[in-house]
C-alpha cells in the first residue's frame, strides 16, 4: 500500500490542506453568526444551504468536469471556495451567507468529486486500505483544522483569510500532480423508491443519519458558544466530535459484521440518545476541571455515536443489494444523507429557537429516538440478513457520488457479476424488503426481485 500512497501523496495533501480550511469554516461561522445576533433560526437557514449546495452540485458538476477537465474544473472549484470565505468576512449579512454556504456546497462537492475520480484511478489494485485512509484523513483535517481559530479569533477578518488562504494553498500540490486524469464521471443513481423497497432501513438510516450530522455541523459551534465555551473550547468541542466519529466508526462497523446491523443501529442510536441526555445535563454544572474532562470524553462518544450511523446505514444496504445494484444504491444513499442534511440545521436551528439552548441536544435525542423506532419495527417485521450473506463494513463518510466507485465493496459485487451464470439467473428475496408484489403489477414486480443472488 505504501507505494501506492506516496504515488498519490500530492491528491491526500491537497484535500487534507482543504478540508481543514473546510473544518475551520463551519466552526467560524457558527460562532460569528452567534456573536453578530443572527437568530438561532436564521444560522440554521444559513449553514442548511451549504447541504443545497451539495445536492445542486451533484447534478451540475459532473458534466462541468466532462466539458473542461478535472484540473480545471478543480482549480476553478478551490478559487471559488477561496473567494467566498473570504466574502463572508467582509459582507456580515445572513442572506448573503446563505448564498454563499450554497456556493460553497456546489464548490466542495467539485473537489471532492475530483479527488476521488483521481484516486479510485490509482488505488485499483489496494482499494479497500486506500479507502479508508483517505476517509481517516478527511476525518482528521477536519477536525485539525477547528483548532486554526485561535490564531485569530472568531471576530477577525483575518480567521476568514486564513480560510480563503488554505483553499487557495490546498490547489497547489493537486494542480501539480503528475497522476494521470481519471476517466469521465458518470452518476447514474438507483431510484429512492426502488432503494427503498430493496433495502429500506439503510435508505431511512442514511436520511435521518444525514440530519443528525447535519445538525452536528450547521449548529454545534453555536450549542457550544450558547452554554458558555469559549473560542479554543468550542475548537475543542468540534474536534472531539469529529475524532470521535474517526475512531469509533471502525470498533462499531466490525461488531456490526457479526450480528443483525438492524440490531447494532438501534444500539448506536440509543447510545447517542443517552449522549444526547448527558449533554443536557453536564454544561450547567461544568464548573470544574474533573467535570469538564467528563463532559470531553460525553462529546467524543457523542460524535463517534452520531457519526458512524451513516457508514452502518451503508452496509446494512450493501447486505440486501444485488451485485448490480450497489454502486447505483451507495450513490442514492449519498443523495438521502445530503437531503436530510438539509433538513438538520434548520430544524435545530428553530428547536433551539424555541427551546433555548437544551433544544440542541433534544432535536438530537428526538432525531436518534424516531431512526430507533423505525430500525425496530422492521427488526420485528423481517428477518435479518444471514451471516454468510453479509458484506464487511467499510469506514465511510458523506463526500461525493465518486466515492461509491471507490468504496472496495463496488470491487467485490462487481466480481460477483462476473461469477454469476448469466443475466437470467434467478434471485432470491431479501428479508429485509417487503414481500414481493404480484406479478400481475408488473415493473415493480421485476424490482423487488432484483436481488443478490447465492
Amino acid at each position: 500500500m505504501l507505494p501506492t500512497i506516496i504515488s498519490i501523496q500530492s491528491l491526500l495533501l491537497g484535500m487534507g490542506i482543504l478540508l481543514a480550511g473546510s473544518g475551520l469554516l463551519v466552526t467560524l461561522l457558527g460562532i460569528r453568526a452567534h456573536l453578530d445576533g443572527f437568530s438561532d433560526g436564521m444560522i440554521g437557514l444559513i449553514m442548511s444551504g451549504f447541504y443545497v449546495g451539495y445536492i445542486l452540485g451533484t447534478a451540475w458538476i459532473p458534466s462541468l468536469i466532462r466539458r473542461i477537465g478535472h484540473v480545471r474544473s478543480f482549480t476553478a472549484m478551490a478559487a471559488l471556495s477561496s473567494a467566498a470565505a473570504l466574502i463572508h468576512g467582509l459582507w456580515l449579512d445572513p442572506w448573503v451567507w446563505l448564498a454563499l454556504r450554497v456556493i460553497s456546497g456546489i464548490s466542495l462537492l467539485g473537489l471532492y468529486m475530483v479527488i476521488e475520480s483521481w484516486l479510485n484511478e490509482q488505488s485499483s489494485h489496494v482499494r479497500g486500505q486506500i479507502f479508508g485512509f483517505y476517509m481517516t484523513i478527511s476525518l482528521l483535517a477536519l477536525g485539525a483544522g477547528q483548532f486554526l481559530i485561535g490564531i485569530y479569533g472568531a471576530e477577525a477578518l483575518g480567521s476568514f483569510a486564513l480560510v480563503s488562504l488554505l483553499f487557495t494553498l490546498g490547489l497547489v500540490p493537486v494542480a501539480l500532480t503528475q497522476v494521470k486524469q481519471p476517466t469521465p464521471i458518470q452518476t447514474a443513481r438507483l431510484s429512492v423508491v426502488r432503494l427503498y423497497r430493496l433495502a429500506p432501513t439503510g435508505a431511512i438510516g442514511a436520511f435521518i443519519s444525514g440530519t443528525v450530522t447535519g445538525a452536528l455541523w450547521g449548529m454545534s459551534a453555536v450549542y457550544a458558544s450558547r452554554i458558555g465555551l469559549q473560542v479554543s473550547q468550542i475548537a475543542m468541542f468540534m474536534a472531539l466530535l469529529i475524532f470521535g466519529g474517526a475512531f469509533l466508526q471502525w470498533p462499531l462497523g466490525r461488531i456490526s459484521d457479526l450480528c443483525d446491523r438492524r440490531k447494532m443501529l438501534v444500539a448506536v442510536a440509543g447510545a447517542g440518545v443517552l449522549a444526547s441526555i448527558f449533554l443536557l445535563i453536564i454544561p450547567p454544572i461544568a464548573t470544574d476541571g474533573h467535570v469538564m474532562n467528563l463532559f470531553w470524553v460525553g462529546v467524543l462518544l457523542f460524535g463517534g455515536f452520531s457519526f458512524s450511523l451513516y457508514a452502518l446505514s451503508v452496509a446494512q444496504t450493501h447486505d440486501r443489494l444485488g451485485p448490480d445494484q450497489v454502486l447505483e444504491g451507495t450513490r442514492s444513499l449519498l443523495l438521502l444523507n445530503g437531503a436530510g442534511a438539509i433538513l438538520g440545521p434548520v430544524l435545530s436551528g428553530l428547536f433551539m429557537q424555541w427551546l433555548g439552548v437544551s433544544g440542541f441536544p433534544l432535536f438530537i435525542l428526538a432525531t436518534l429516538l424516531s431512526l430507533m423506532g423505525y430500525v425496530v419495527y422492521r427488526v420485528m417485521n423481517d428477518a435479518p440478513v444471514p451471516e454468510a450473506e453479509r458484506i464487511d463494513f467499510v469506514v465511510s463518510t458523506r463526500t461525493s457520488p465518486v466515492a461509491a466507485e471507490f468504496d472496495p465493496r463496488i470491487e467485490e459485487a462487481a466480481h460477483q457479476m462476473q461469477e454469476q451464470d448469466g443475466p437470467n439467473e434467478s434471485s432470491v428475496q431479501r428479508a429485509d424488503s417487503p414481500p414481493s408484489p404480484d406479478p400481475s403489477d408488473g415493473a415493480e414486480a421485476d424490482d423487488a426481485g432484483d436481488k443478490r443472488s447465492r
